[in-house]
């Protein structure tokens, strides 16, 4: 594989799977060779599946990971917002990035999902204050995270305000772990991108829709004198590869999904073309990371073959 093109897996944990799960998943991944392991920041199941035996904390499972991995870097697509307040979400971002000897990123965005907001009690305001939110946030843990050892840290928001910040503990990688930021806003979206982001994420979204935001970060990135190409662009879709016909069609069926959809809309087929579809995304978009959506985390065999068969032809 092209080393500068990553293959990263994604899961959706909120859709039922234990820390173990995700711990197997994880390790089938850095064994297989792959560049990362991430996950979503939910609390709630979507869709007709149970969600049994229930959601597990983002960050708590990225500590976990953090120890019993060694070369994975490790991060979430995305954390939401409305889920913790910055300072915190400052400290604890760090603190995972020591564990894991400075393997971590941070996927940020506004939070979406209603109704998991109702089922734990969570405050959901509306979109334009979780975006004012939002921007105040990004600037809040980057300062933390960039003030000197030392100095102090002070930010006067209209929704957050931090006074005489030891802006403590640091994180290992320096000035920063990665930020990622994404979505198809098409004004403030691009604009905090080109301000904060490390890297621009476009998840389950067409070639002609991802060609024409990643253009849009990249013109927010020239008004501000900033050069386009210091963010990296990604994309996540969602995987069902398979050896021949019955083996793709059994994948699709185990995670709820027809085949000719997922031709469509995700990166479905054999190697050869899967490994042709990802060319086709590199060629018209400029990405240099895809994010692979795994949605049944017990098929570790999955993972291999991609590795072994669609990889190499990268």
């Amino acid at each position: 594989m092209d080393e500068n093109f990553k293959l990263r897996i994604f899961t959706e944990p909120q859709q039922g799977a234990t820390y173990d799960d995700l711990l197997r998943v994880a390790k089938t991944a850095e064994n297989a060779g792959y560049d990362a392991f991430f996950r979503s920041d939910h609390y709630l199941k979507m869709g007709p599946v149970t969600g049994e035996p229930g959601p597990t904390d983002a960050w708590v499972t990225l500590a976990g990971l953090a120890r019993e991995t060694s070369g994975l870097r490790l991060g979430t697509l995305m954390t939401a917002g409305t889920f913790r307040l910055p300072g915190p979400l400052a400290i604890a971002v760090a603190q995972v990035d020591q564990m894991s000897g400075g393997r971590v990123e941070l996927g940020l965005g506004t939070g979406w999902y209603a109704e998991e907001h109702t089922a734990y009690g969570i405050p959901f305001p509306s979109l334009k204050e979780r975006f004012d939110r939002y921007a105040e946030q990004l600037e809040i843990i980057t300062g933390l995270w960039g003030t000197p050892v030392g100095e102090a840290f002070a930010f006067d928001g209209e929704y957050y305000q931090l006074a005489d910040s030891p802006a403590l503990p640091k994180p290992v990688q320096r000035p920063r772990p990665p930020v990622l930021i994404g979505g198809t806003g098409k004004k403030r979206t691009p604009r905090l991108a080109a301000r904060f982001a490390d890297e621009f994420n476009l998840p389950f979204v067409d070639l002609d829709t991802a060609a024409a935001q990643y253009e849009r970060v990249a013109e927010a990135c020239r008004e501000i004198g900033r050069d386009p190409g210091e963010v990296v662009r990604s994309a996540a879709l969602v995987l069902c590869v398979g050896k021949d016909d019955a083996e793709i069609a059994r994948r699709a069926e185990a995670i709820g999904r027809e085949v000719d959809e997922l031709r469509l809309n995700g990166l479905c087929g054999t190697p050869a073309e899967v490994a042709d579809k990802i060319g086709t995304w590199r060629e018209r978009t400029g990405i240099t990371r895809l994010y692979l959506q795994v949605l049944d985390l017990s098929d570790l065999d999955h993972l291999e073959l991609v590795a072994a068969e669609v990889a190499p032809q990268l």
